[in-house]
């Protein structure tokens, strides 16, 4: 009796200390459990935000929903869209580029660009006919008053192209200084007046002069094989008016370049020009130029196409754009718009 007293003991001792252990294991684990489920309820028990489509009433637009729905669309085509775009917002109008307007405009004054009167007269070549400014000043002030067609130009260019001249003026400035910029204009002066000094003297005397001036020798250089297709020179360096018109200009050159008489004119530059079109308003002042002489009774022969020769200050072959006489009308045109916009611009400040 007494052994198993002791052993019934010993037996709810044991009994007693696992239960303990189970029983803590227990509430640690149901401890858990509820944070957890707490953690759970607090984060998808939080009432959210609802948005401006969420909180409208369905009921109350559910008639709209259906018929919007049930109602049968037909398929959406490009020819639909248009039709419906030209019913709410009219037909399209395409714009039409600066370019595309100004070739298509006509001047108001169409003058003619040949002198009817001088159609049937043949000229032999004659000795070369100079017209300096100065002596056709002395003869005659109100020719001398008349605006020239380097101004008329710069007064009317287009917007583009005052930007661009602008900003490589900025430009210049900004690397050279006020002064240095002015100089810098100056020695561009000065250099071509040289050229034009030295190729007048060539085309009289059919030979290139020799020159120690290395503000020139490249120029020169660049221009002998054009040089070498020009012939009977009729006019150098001279003034030329359009009296009907009412502007005046000075002539480079009229000479037969490859059997072709031309006004003729020469540029310098330090940048190639190998394109028609990057003499931008050159042809405008060729034609002008040509137009005047037509019409100058200094002058009794007439002239229908032109030569731009573009000189390169390093030597390298000039480019020379021959223009024949459908260019040179097309340009004689553009010239008359310019014109006419010169004298709406004089007409409006005065």
């Amino acid at each position: 009796m007494k052994f198993a007293a002791v052993l019934n003991a010993a037996t709810c001792r044991v009994l007693d200390d696992s239960f303990k252990q189970r029983w803590h294991a227990v509430q640690k684990e149901l401890a858990f459990m509820h944070r957890s489920f707490s953690t759970f309820l607090s984060l998808n028990c939080q009432r959210k935000d609802l948005s401006k489509y969420e909180q409208v009433d369905d009921k109350k637009y559910a008639s709209l929903v259906r018929s919007v729905v049930s109602t049968k669309v037909s398929p959406q085509t490009p020819e639909t869209l248009l039709s419906e775009d030209n019913l709410l917002y009219g037909p399209v109008i395409r714009s039409k580029s600066a370019s595309a307007d100004s070739e298509s405009e006509s001047p108001q004054n169409l003058a003619p660009f040949l002198n009817f009167e001088r159609q049937n007269t043949v000229c032999e070549p004659g000795p070369v006919l100079k017209l300096p400014l100065q002596l056709m000043s002395r003869r005659d002030h109100s020719k001398a008053s008349l605006p020239s067609v380097t101004r008329i130009l710069q007064l009317t260019m287009s917007l583009e192209q005052a930007f661009y001249l602008e900003r490589w003026k900025r430009r210049m400035i900004t690397e050279l200084g006020q002064d240095g910029f002015k100089e810098y204009s100056k020695n561009i002066l000065n250099r071509g007046k040289l050229f034009h000094s030295a190729l007048e003297e060539t085309l009289l005397s059919t030979k290139i002069p020799k020159t120690d001036d290395e503000e020139i020798t490249g120029y020169l250089h660049s221009v002998q094989e054009i040089l070498a297709d020009i012939r009977g020179t009729r006019v150098l360096e001279s003034v030329v008016t359009h009296l009907p018109l009412q502007y005046m200009g000075l002539v480079d050159c009229v000479a037969e370049y490859r059997g072709k008489l031309c006004v003729i004119d020469w540029k310098t530059s330090e940048k190639p020009k190998p394109y028609f079109r990057n003499t931008f308003d050159n042809p405008l002042q060729v034609a002008a130029y040509a137009g005047a002489l037509n019409h100058d009774d200094n002058y009794n022969f007439q002239v229908e196409q032109g030569l731009i020769v573009v000189a390169y200050k390093d030597g390298s072959p000039a480019h020379a754009h021959f223009m024949d006489r459908e260019l040179f009308l097309t340009c004689w045109k553009k010239w008359l718009l310019r014109l006419e916009k010169y004298k709406k611009q004089i007409h409006v400040s005065t």
